[in-house]
């Protein structure tokens, strides 16, 4: 029983050791991202699950681990002229707040999505509603790839 023990608190070990790698403060506040005078920072819920088990009889040390983790953009620090705003993107009116904030960024995707005669005809500036929606979009991409390349160092 007590190489048992033995043999768990050494897997146990090895996973924790590993964990210290993995988990940093950019693994819960994502890169910043620049959008014209605004810069976006993601914030990262993080859960883990692990196990561990240990078994010996006659044969050599069998120990055995696992661990997960699940990452989910759930919120972002929006710095906008001289503003800061903690917003929930968990929920589509978030991501619909921060496009408020930079409506600018809307009109790229206005003139890349509608012609000119459209854009023309849509003159509230950032009400385009295809173009919304592709920034919306893009605005994930980017939170998703900023978590993502914290997730790499």
């Amino acid at each position: 029983m007590e190489k048992n023990n033995e043999v768990f608190k050494t897997t146990m070990g090895s996973m924790f050791d590993g964990m210290d790698g993995f988990l940093s403060t950019k693994t819960v506040v994502g890169e910043p991202i620049r959008i014209d005078d605004t810069v976006i920072l993601p914030l990262v819920d993080v859960s883990f699950g692990m196990a561990a088990g240990a078994l010996t009889d006659d044969k050599k040390n069998n120990g055995a681990g696992g661990m997960g983790a699940k990452l989910t953009p759930s919120a972002v620090i929006v710095i906008h002229n001289g503003t800061t705003r903690l917003m929930n993107i968990s929920t589509h009116s978030g991501i619909d707040k921060i496009l408020d904030m930079v409506p600018d960024f809307v009109d790229r995707f206005s003139n890349k999505i509608a012609d000119k005669k459209e854009a023309k005809a849509n003159a509230n500036k950032g009400k385009d509603p295809a173009a919304r929606e592709a920034a919306a979009e893009e605005i994930r991409d980017k939170v998703s790839d900023s978590v993502n390349e914290a997730l790499e160092k």
